[in-house]
């Protein structure tokens, strides 16, 4: 009999963290308003006959609150980066300025926010499925290992330390997800 049969939690709350994770650089593209060099993050550039994330072929940099610019090192590459900007769907029209792109950031209109709103709502819908996948696997785990001679009660034991990792990083999404809309909503 082997009483001694444990989950692995804390590979489970390693994937948790990696949804986690992977909400806030979601977030982060996010544009808020506010200029910030993270929302350039998910743009990729056309360069060397692959795709290039656009801060390995420039400098970006936020000089004041509402503007970014991002440097090209590459002087061939200056309209490849002004037309990755433009068909990323930040809704930023790019100026150029020699090897110089500045991006002005405009005034979000409240329809703007809300539509952002409900794009930050699927970002956390999509974080919480990913816990809830996780929570599934170890779920999964659990019943094998009771095939495998584990005890009813240690069942439990560890139903309840997988439920409640799963719900303090549903938590931690809602917390994100409230914090992401107070400042996608702040004018």
């Amino acid at each position: 009999m082997s009483d001694e049969i444990e989950i692995d939690t804390d590979d489970l709350e390693r994937r948790m963290e990696g949804a986690i994770a992977s909400l806030r650089t979601e977030f982060a593209s996010l544009r808020t308003g506010r200029a910030s060099a993270s929302m350039l993050e998910p743009v990729m550039v056309e360069a060397y006959g692959q795709r290039t994330p656009i801060n390995q072929v420039g400098t970006v940099n936020v000089p004041e609150p509402r503007m970014v610019t991002v440097n090209v090192w590459d002087k061939s590459l200056v309209n490849k980066v002004e037309k990755a900007i433009r068909e990323s769907g930040l809704g930023i029209n790019p100026q150029l300025n020699g090897t110089i792109i500045m991006l002005p950031i405009p005034e979000l209109n409240e329809e703007r926010r809300k539509e952002l709103g409900k794009v930050a709502s699927q970002y956390a819908e999509h974080a919480r499925v990913a816990i809830r996948n996780v929570r599934r696997d170890g779920m999964d785990q659990i019943k094998k290992a009771k095939g495998d001679g584990m005890s009813e009660d240690d069942q439990k034991f560890w139903e309840n330390a997988v439920q409640e990792l799963t719900d303090k990083y549903i938590g931690v999404v809602d917390e994100s997800l409230e914090t992401k809309q107070s400042e996608i909503m702040q004018v």
